[in-house]
């Protein structure tokens, strides 16, 4: 099983897409991106300089289109899942069938602009929190009246909010940890953002999603999400919410994620997948950063996918659980049955009752993956639906 990542602000480099800009079709793309984010992209891409391009404003519809345009040279028709972080989540949405490529680029605009202006309302700012016990990270945090914006596993902890808490902080760090300050605008991921998450909910309502073709991993909490219409209210929640990578790298490997292609700009979140997950069974990992790494980003697809050749297949939707907790399929399924879109399959019953399980597409019930009182983790995959390409 392959997962493709799509990386957060911070990761972007000058000069990142001129590599890209050879290739036919991606000027003409990116221009008219450029014409729905508010941006020059082109330039932003390939000759804006490194202080220009860590603005909010500018990185973050940027990275959006960086992901999508390398995405377009993919079979992503093999892909099982995807992930973003941060904006990143919105090249991962687009990516999964959610949103079409300019609605993704649209809503980075927006999110980029209005985070932007928030960021000016008061002095605030993030510190990467590396080693110590992860307890007392999280308590130190909270005792300066910041907050843990990014939870990115591998020993790092991103902390968030006034710029006094922060100072403290890095004075007084916790025990066997290093605080190292980011240079960003503001707290992002935090109640200090509330501004721009009302500015971009009412973009977004207008915005028709369509549900996963393959599984889409939230911010959130790690979870997969299966309906269209609640990823995009929590690609707008979390413009407030922590980032909670952990949690991700940690479904990717409940999931049993063979090998994972980050796109550009690449290597952020390949470090840390490589630092979490590894030993046995650790996830084979290619950084698609130029052109010249396509072929073996394919030829990782092409290995890991399950699929071979180019002939007609049967095209296989995954239903996926949404929470943890124990499966019960609903009984009157049996292997081979016609299923309906939105039809209840079963439950998962969690701490706090029971959740349902729904079809996301019609057609056949292939295969039970899961089956009664199972215990199940946050984007197990519980079932296959098959229907004819």
């Amino acid at each position: 099983m392959l997962a493709v990542l799509s990386p957060g602000q911070g990761s972007q480099k000058p000069g990142f897409l001129t590599p890209w800009l050879d290739l036919t079709g991606t000027e003409s793309r990116l221009r008219w991106w450029s014409a729905l984010a508010g941006v020059d992209l082109v330039h932003l891409g390939a000759k804006a300089d490194a202080d220009e391009i860590k603005d909010t404003a500018r990185t973050q519809p940027l990275l959006v289109a960086a992901a999508l345009l390398a995405a377009e040279h993919l079979p992503m028709y093999d892909v099982a899942v995807t992930a973003g972080h941060s904006v990143g989540e919105l090249g991962a949405a687009a990516l999964a069938g959610v949103l079409p490529a300019e609605a993704a680029i649209t809503l980075a605009g927006v999110r980029g602009r209005e985070m932007a202006a928030a960021c000016a309302l008061e002095p605030t700012g993030m510190a990467a929190v590396l080693g110590g016990d992860p307890d007392e990270v999280l308590a130190a945090i909270d005792a300066h009246g910041l907050y843990p914006a990014n939870r990115n596993g591998a020993g790092q902890v991103v902390a968030a909010g006034a710029v006094d808490g922060l100072e403290k902080l890095a004075a007084e760090p916790p025990a066997k940890a290093r605080v190292i300050r980011l240079q960003v605008a503001g707290a992002f991921h935090t109640p200090y953002m509330a501004p721009a998450e009302a500015a971009l909910a009412g973009v977004a309502a207008g915005i028709t999603p369509a549900d996963p073709a393959r599984i889409l991993l939230s911010n959130l909490d790690g979870s997969a999400v299966n309906h269209g219409r609640e990823m995009v209210q929590r690609l707008v929640r979390q413009v407030t919410a922590p980032v909670r990578w952990d949690l991700c790298m940690r479904t990717l490997a409940d999931l049993g994620v063979t090998a994972v292609i980050e796109l550009p700009p690449a290597g952020t979140l390949a470090g840390l997948v490589k630092r979490e997950l590894k030993g046995v069974g650790a996830p084979e990992i290619v950084t698609l950063n130029t052109p010249d790494d396509l072929p073996a980003a394919r030829d990782l697809i092409t290995r890991h996918s399950g699929l071979g050749g180019h002939e007609p297949v049967i095209q296989f939707r995954v239903v996926v659980s949404p929470a943890a907790g124990t499966f019960t399929p609903a009984e009157e399924f049996a292997e081979g049955a016609d299923l309906r879109k939105g039809q209840v399959i079963g439950h998962v019953v969690t701490r706090q009752g029971p959740v349902e399980v729904t079809a996301h597409d019609s057609g056949l019930l292939t295969e039970w993956l899961a089956h009664h009182e199972d215990p199940v983790a946050p984007g197990q995959p519980l079932a296959r639906i098959g229907g004819h390409a």
